[in-house]
């Protein structure tokens, strides 16, 4: 797709997630924190099933820029900062980064419902879908086997709630996710084998705790 659109020369990598637009045959952005906000814009409401919803509303504007900014670097990228260390000290490094990022997550939502205040926003969002694949993949692939999501009361109960909402399931699917990831890899993986557990799925529908903070 992305050699089709010349969106870059033919022996850069692939990236995804792309915005691509069928009408023009191109690439309109691949940069996930645009593109949410893109499709969040009032120029897919005509085609939304859930128009009225506003993942970047004004008056959380500034607690989401910040929480994003501190959780892009240290969570959703130090996972990968993490697992692509080539040396001791920078995986040291990352994996505090990353823990203490997570401490901190765990410390919010135990004062409020979601990373940004009250209100489910593109923060939860971005935070989601590092954190729905913490235990299965990171923690063995990565190496960020100092804790797991389900370790932690309040992340373990927050995903819960994300996941619980509607179409949230469908957009997950686990074997896939493994699949790529441990499949991916040659120089982490060798054999492609792909671990058994943990089944966080099973967890992830039970009941949680997030209602308190109505």
């Amino acid at each position: 797709m992305q050699s089709i659109a010349n969106f870059r020369d033919s022996t850069s990598r692939s990236q995804v997630p792309v915005l691509w637009d069928k009408e023009t045959g191109t690439i309109v952005n691949n940069e996930s924190s645009e593109i949410i906000r893109i499709l969040g814009g009032a120029a897919f409401d005509s085609v939304a099933k859930n128009p009225a919803l506003n993942l970047y509303p004004a008056a959380l504007r500034p607690a989401i820029d910040e929480v994003n900014e501190w959780v892009y670097h240290k969570v959703n990228n130090g996972v990968y900062k993490c697992g692509f260390a080539k040396s001791q000290a920078p995986y040291d490094e990352a994996v505090a980064e990353l823990f203490e990022a997570l401490d901190r997550m765990e410390a919010i939502l135990g004062e409020q419902r979601f990373l940004a205040g009250p209100a489910f926003t593109e923060a939860d969002v971005r935070a989601f879908v590092t954190l729905v694949r913490f235990d299965e993949v990171y923690v063995v692939y990565f190496k960020t086997n100092k804790a797991r999501i389900s370790d932690y009361p309040n992340l373990r109960n927050y995903i819960r709630e994300i996941y619980q909402m509607p179409g949230v399931a469908d957009s997950v699917n686990m074997a896939h996710i493994k699949m790529h990831y441990f499949t991916s890899h040659a120089h982490l993986n060798p054999f492609g084998v792909i671990p058994a557990g943990p089944d966080v799925l099973t967890d992830l529908v039970q009941p949680h705790d997030r209602a308190r903070f109505d």
